[in-house]
């Protein structure tokens, strides 16, 4: 499901869908804050409460903010949410039309260039009546009382609207980050003729591959325990909750947190009957089944009449995979429809809010997040329900190249000039091009023992909930452990490019019978830097900016793989100790130069806690396993001549 993590971030997605901030978990920049307290709503539109009736007799909650000026027609603008549309002010949620949000639409250019701005409580989340179900089943056979199809939903709103609410021009937009962005994605299926233009924006689409539940196999596990234990399920219609509380987790840190109760049963004891009641199905179903395929969106992805744009984050922590998964099925299924995906450095829904600027201490030399607002958000909306010819095409897809720090644009993604390569892990550590050749001398393998009981972790610091810098954190903490494996570049003497997924290829084995494998793709910056920076550069003494930087070992794309899944996410199947297996598993997109002079790291581990949940290390489903059954093991990892793992990547071909 599309959400941000930790309940501070969950009010915040609150706080989106009234329309008092920009995103879920980004507060918007001071300069926007002092901007945004000279500008009242009030003077420019009139808010409106609704109950719209469904097909079903089902009513649902719907708030619509129209111009006061009558003097033009408009189209619709219109969000669809499981996190409330009311307004979010003063530290609580409020219903009714005296209260006025701060903001409506995705930024202030929509409330000046004028649309009709809707929100609406999916079924059977807050004032919307109904049954809610978690990440809505499309083609459900059976429905029990009170379910939905947000296609069908949204068609019969769409069909009110139009009839209902004066001065509207006939088209109608949609747009949701997160799980409001599921539901954009959902309703533009068999899509409504009306409906001209749609932006589902870090849309969660298919849970367990890549989004929110689980990576590779394996359980998310501080991000989920997080939101669940403030998104639960309440008697509709309400207005409840009308505040988001952080879990007591009664320590600093969650790696102590989890650490201390090791088991998942031990671990769901810790919440409450309430707290646990969505988490605890989403463990229970461990394997690729028919819960997980009923709620991947991606496969009904088809008759979609509207301009289609995705949108996605480069650091988004929690729908990394969900953008190109929505972008590959809409183009699938769709061929004559306008499809677009944009993909910047950012964490999830960093869009929205802020200037873009920079994540941690990794910098992107300019306010990435206006530009796309500005640039490409807008004029999109703009062309496909005004009728505004943009000043510049918005291209099919358009990436932000990290590294370089520059905005590209390709026809297609992956980029098609992209040439795939594989590099190849090495003796004592490298990293290069050349598949290893016969003779290593060294035994063609690298091992490190994994003990479950002292698990890496994911961050060299105290943290709860999951922080969002973490997706360019420096990894210098992890590389110097004895359980983790270290491959590396000598400096690169001309920039790389790689754009593209990023595949490893790895053969493995293990003294268990099962085991995560966790791949790190890392960006090491130079050790040493000039320690002035030279006449005429800022004229002062002192370390350039980038001396912060030495040595700094960026991640710029990790992911788990739980082993057991090597050969079907349906069937698991146990390892046969020592015997040697091929690891294939898809590690993410990026689209990322490493510098002349930087080195590429590859860091291989068996444990990322408590990002990811624990391996036992013993196979059996871990939701049952008990204390005894986490054991440790000799992983192995293998570079020669027959067995070469690496990383298969798509490189542009330098100019």
């Amino acid at each position: 499901m599309s959400r941000p993590f930790s309940a501070s971030t969950l009010a915040l997605a609150v706080a989106l869908a009234c329309g008092t901030v920009h995103a879920a978990g980004v507060t918007a920049h001071d300069e926007d804050k002092a901007q945004e307290s000279k500008r009242d709503l009030r003077e420019r539109y009139t808010k409106f409460e609704f109950r719209i009736p469904m097909r079903d007799g089902v009513r649902l909650f719907t708030t619509v903010y129209v111009p006061k000026d009558t003097g033009k027609t408009y189209p619709f603008l219109m969000q669809r949410t499981p996190y409330s549309a009311g307004t979010y002010a003063d530290g609580e949620l409020h219903y009714g039309v005296a209260y006025m949000p701060e903001r409506i639409g995705p930024s202030p250019e929509f409330e000046d260039s004028g649309y009709i701005f809707v929100k609406q409580d999916v079924r059977g989340r807050f004032m919307s009546e109904g049954k809610w179900q978690e990440m809505t089943p499309h083609a459900k056979t059976q429905r029990a009382a009170g379910e939905g199809n947000e296609s069908q939903d949204m068609h019969d709103t769409v069909e009110w609207l139009l009839k209902n609410v004066p001065n509207n021009n006939g088209k109608v937009g949609i747009y949701g980050i997160s799980y409001p962005g599921f539901y954009t994605s959902a309703s533009i299926i068999d899509s409504h003729p009306a409906i001209k233009a749609a932006s589902p924006q870090a849309p969660v689409t298919d849970l367990f591959m890549g989004d929110d539940s689980y990576h590779g196999g394996a359980f998310m596990l501080a991000a989920n325990f997080d939101f669940y234990a403030a998104f639960t399920e309440e008697e509709n219609p309400t207005p409840l909750p009308k505040t988001w509380n952080d879990f007591d987790y009664g320590v600093a840190d969650g790696y102590d947190y989890f650490l201390h109760r090791l088991t998942w049963s031990n671990i769901l004891s810790s919440m409450s009957d309430k707290q646990r009641a969505l988490l605890q199905p989403t463990i229970e179903h461990d394997t690729y089944d028919e819960f997980w395929k009923s709620r991947n969106i991606a496969a009904h992805l088809k008759n979609v009449k509207a301009a289609v744009l995705t949108v996605g984050g480069w650091f988004d922590a929690e729908d990394p995979q969900g953008p190109f998964t929505t972008y590959q099925a809409i183009k699938r299924y769709n061929p004559n429809t306008f499809n677009g995906l944009v993909m910047g450095p950012w964490v999830h829904g960093g869009w929205a809010g802020g200037d873009g600027k920079s994540l941690g201490r990794v910098q992107f030399d300019s306010k990435t997040s206006e530009y796309f607002r500005k640039e490409i958000q807008l004029p999109f909306f703009e062309q496909h329900l005004k009728g505004v010819k943009p000043a510049r095409a918005v291209a099919e897809v358009t990436a932000f190249e990290t590294g370089t720090n520059v905005w590209r644009q390709y026809t297609a993604w992956p980029p098609q000039q992209a040439k795939q390569q594989t590099l190849y892990f090495g003796s004592s550590g490298g990293l290069g091009w050349q598949k290893p050749a016969a003779g290593t001398g060294d035994g063609g393998f690298d091992e490190y023992v994994s003990d479950p009981k002292k698990p890496v972790p994911y961050i060299a610091y105290p943290a709860t909930g999951v922080p969002k810098e973490y997706m360019v954190s420096d990894q210098r903490f992890a590389a110097t452990r004895p359980d983790v494996l270290v491959y590396q570049t000598a400096p690169l003497e001309d920039d790389v490019t790689i754009a593209g997924p990023v595949t490893p290829k790895l053969f493995v084995s293990t003294t268990g019978t099962d085991a995560d494998w966790v791949v790190k793709l890392i960006d090491v910056y130079p050790n040493e830097y000039p320690a002035t920076p030279g006449a005429g550069e800022r004229g002062k003494d002192v370390p350039p900016p980038s001396l912060k930087m030495a040595g700094y070992q960026q991640l710029v794309r990790g992911n788990p793989f739980r082993g057991k899944f090597r050969n079907s996410f349906e069937r698991p199947e146990p390892f046969v100790p020592g015997k040697v297996e091929a690891v294939n598993f898809h590690l993410g997109d990026i689209n990322h130069t490493f510098r002349r002079g930087h080195r590429i790291m590859v860091q291989v581990q068996s444990s990322w806690f408590p990002l990811v949940d624990l391996n036992p290390q013993t196979f059996m489903s871990i939701p049952q396993a008990k204390p005894e059954d986490f054991k440790k093991a000799t992983q192995r990892v293998y570079h020669a001549a027959e067995t070469p793992s690496g990383l298969q990547v798509l490189v542009i071909p330098a100019k």
